[in-house]
């Protein structure tokens, strides 16, 4: 697989003021391409629903576009002052600086060297190791890879029973230590009626000491994935056909149960419930229908931030001061009042 770290993308960052209502060869690249640094058209604001958003957000804060241009962006992960992140549909991986400069770090990123135009078989998610290494989904290999710092890629795992997964897509580290990730199945051609499709359910796994289970099997299309701080409750999205972020007790062996529904969407595909993040004091940031939903641990929505196009994914970065958030073609950013939780392992 070659690696192109030459800059494909620059870009100014965009303000736009917060508003309060209730494998190609690498000489196949173009070096540098310069990119609109206008918004797309449409609002780009933040609507304040409950006083206690003023706790988590500075009134007048600013969010930015810091590089646009892309397929579908995904995966996002603050790594050595740069966020990493896919391009789901592009099947590339790239890293862009604060500033906005964009580098290509993997071509074919999904495990494919090419495929239909507009089909997420891209990378996806990703998240550090404790050795430095990077895991990483791949929706065409159907896998997760660990990447190494020489941007080798090996197989982690890749089926469950003797059975290959759909497509990992999220995945997160518990407090505990254990890897939890979710397989929908939207890497494969026809969905739930690909004759690729071998797993009879598309599910939420655990990884660890070497064993691998399935603890949530009922969902379908299992996609963002958190954890609150103490590790006792879990997050997941659910994408479709019904649009929800379920919400469940995990005990001390990894099993999960007691699983209601934390908050509900009407709408549809494509603007869905997708990557979601936790911040320090529980609260839940979750992409869904119209942009991201700030929740509180008792359930408030309590503001809402709205793009112009799909807020796909997020990430915590600069200790969680800064929130980036992956909106389907762009990256754009928001410095936070409460910090955000940072993964288990930065690096």
């Amino acid at each position: 697989m070659l690696i192109n770290r030459s800059t494909l993308f620059t870009s100014g960052a965009v303000g736009i003021a917060l508003v309060c209502n209730a494998q190609k060869p690498a000489s196949n690249i173009p070096a540098v391409q310069q990119i609109a640094t206008a918004p797309p058209s449409g609002k780009i604001e933040i609507n304040r629903m409950d006083p206690a958003l003023d706790t988590l957000l500075v009134p007048g804060s600013q969010i930015e576009k810091v590089a646009g241009g892309f397929g579908f962006t995904e995966g996002p992960m603050w790594r050595e002052g740069r966020l990493w992140f896919s391009d789901v549909t592009g099947n590339k991986m790239y890293a862009i600086t604060p500033d906005g400069k964009v580098t290509v770090l993997i071509e074919h990123a999904g495990g494919m060297e090419s495929y239909p135009s507009g089909m997420s078989k891209g990378s996806n998610g990703m998240v550090t190791d404790k050795d430095g290494s990077v895991l990483m989904t791949q929706h065409g290999a159907r896998r997760i890879a660990r990447l190494d710092e020489q941007f080798k890629l090996n197989s982690f795992l890749d089926g469950f029973e003797g059975k290959r997964f759909n497509s990992p897509n999220d995945l997160v580290w518990a407090p505990d230590g254990s890897l939890w990730f979710t397989d929908p199945p939207y890497g494969l051609t026809g969905g739930d009626r690909d004759p690729a499709k071998e797993l009879t359910f598309n599910g939420v796994y655990r990884y660890a000491d070497g064993k691998l289970t399935a603890p949530i099997r009922d969902l379908a299309r299992p996609n963002g994935i958190g954890f609150t701080s103490d590790g006792k409750t879990l997050y997941v999205s659910n994408s479709g056909p019904q649009m929800f972020v379920e919400k469940y007790d995990v005990a001390k062996d990894g099993t999960v149960s007691n699983g209601t529904r934390f908050i509900e969407y009407p709408g549809r595909a494509p603007d869905v419930p997708d990557g979601l993040k936790l911040d320090s004091a529980n609260n839940l940031w979750t992409s869904g229908p119209g942009g991201i939903r700030i929740i509180s641990p008792a359930g408030k929505v309590l503001g809402q931030i709205k793009l112009p196009e799909t807020a796909a994914n997020l990430a915590w970065a600069d200790g969680g001061m800064t929130l980036y958030i992956t909106g389907s073609t762009s990256i754009y950013r928001l410095k936070v009042k409460t910090p955000g939780t940072m993964p288990r392992y930065v690096k």
